[in-house]
């Protein structure tokens, strides 16, 4: 997910009740939440760098508890050397429960990006295995809205009591009504998930069967989702709503599987598409030969929805004459990075 989800999530567990179990929860929250993605110092070696070491080591099970202990250590003692709280009623700094709280805030940053359909690998360095829910949209702005308003109710709120006189209400409830939706938002999608997969599956496709499936979320409709199927020929995109009564398999863009040549064999060979073959769900290559030698272009169609202006995660390798490397290059945006 975006950092400003993370960090609006953080704050919803902080005001949830964690910061009332130690002093500087909501700082080690708004870190803990965000340290995994210290990995974009590697964006300065590249696109395809950035996309090898992205939502790595500082995105599995071992290095989200590391850093969490990073965190723990500095918010601590820093926290040992500053002064007092002004509030009598701030509650004290408590180093298990602070030690919970960045736990809590680094593992969600996993669970959070685990959601999506970049998908994270938990199990590093001892597995480079991907795994993906699939059920979110990296930037959701419905998420974002009923984080925002969750946040935004102890606020409304203290107003509302000050016009009338009562006495101030709690402030949980806003972190709570915020996580509450997080987690219906999540189920509602995921029940939309599993119905699309569901569909595409009852159908064959110009005659052949379904190998694999895949659903992909879309930025703000729960129900609008993306069908990807691959067949022994070719791979098939098509819309799907989970509210609809089914699919239509005669509406989809094929992308027809090319079949082997020494031009595509060696733009393979490259560190560019070593990278990408990695990473990539639903592999898709073109070669197309022009007057200067080959073009060979790589995509992962997960990304690469109807509507979509410019499919994303892209890999563009050309060749002389004699299959050597003239150029390679990876984008995430499908243009030059």
């Amino acid at each position: 997910m975006d950092n400003l989800t993370h960090t609006l999530t953080g704050l919803a567990m902080s005001q949830a009740g964690l910061n009332r179990k130690t002093r500087y929860a909501a700082l080690a929250l708004i870190v803990g939440v965000n340290i995994p993605d210290i990995d974009i110092v590697t964006r300065l070696g590249g696109s395809a760098t950035y996309l090898k070491y992205h939502r790595g080591i500082t995105h599995s099970i071992l290095g989200v508890t590391i850093l969490a202990a990073v965190v723990f250590a500095g918010v601590y003692f820093w926290g040992r050397s500053a002064p007092p709280p002004r509030k009598a009623t701030a509650p004290p700094l408590n180093r298990v429960w602070l030690l919970a709280t960045c736990l809590i805030a680094t593992f969600s940053h996993l669970l959070m990006d685990y959601t999506n359909s970049y998908g994270v690998r938990p199990f590093l360095p001892f597995s480079g295995r991907w795994v993906a829910w699939d059920i979110m949209f990296v930037v959701d702005p419905l998420l974002l809205g009923l984080l925002i308003a969750g946040l935004g109710m102890p606020a409304v709120f203290r107003l509302v009591s000050e016009e009338v006189g009562a006495r101030k209400q709690p402030t949980r409830s806003g972190g709570v009504f915020a996580l509450c939706c997080l987690m219906g938002l999540w189920g509602l999608r995921d029940f939309a998930h599993r119905r699309v997969l569901g569909m595409l599956d009852s159908h064959s496709y110009a005659n052949e069967n379904p190998l694999r499936l895949g659903a992909f979320p879309s930025p703000a409709n729960p129900f609008a989702w993306t069908g990807v199927v691959e067949t022994d020929s070719t791979f098939q995109i098509l819309s799907a709503n989970a509210l609809a009564d089914d699919v239509d398999p005669e509406h989809t863009t094929i992308f027809h599987k090319p079949e082997s040549s020494p031009a595509l064999e060696a733009a393979m060979k490259t560190r560019t598409a070593a990278i990408f073959k990695d990473f990539a769900r639903f592999l898709w290559s073109q070669v197309v030969e022009d007057e200067d030698g080959y073009e060979v272009t790589l995509r992962d169609l997960r990304f690469n929805s109807p509507e979509a202006r410019f499919p994303g995660f892209v890999v563009e390798i050309k060749l002389d004459k004699d299959l050597r490397v003239r150029s390679e290059s990876f984008s995430f945006t499908g243009r030059q990075d």
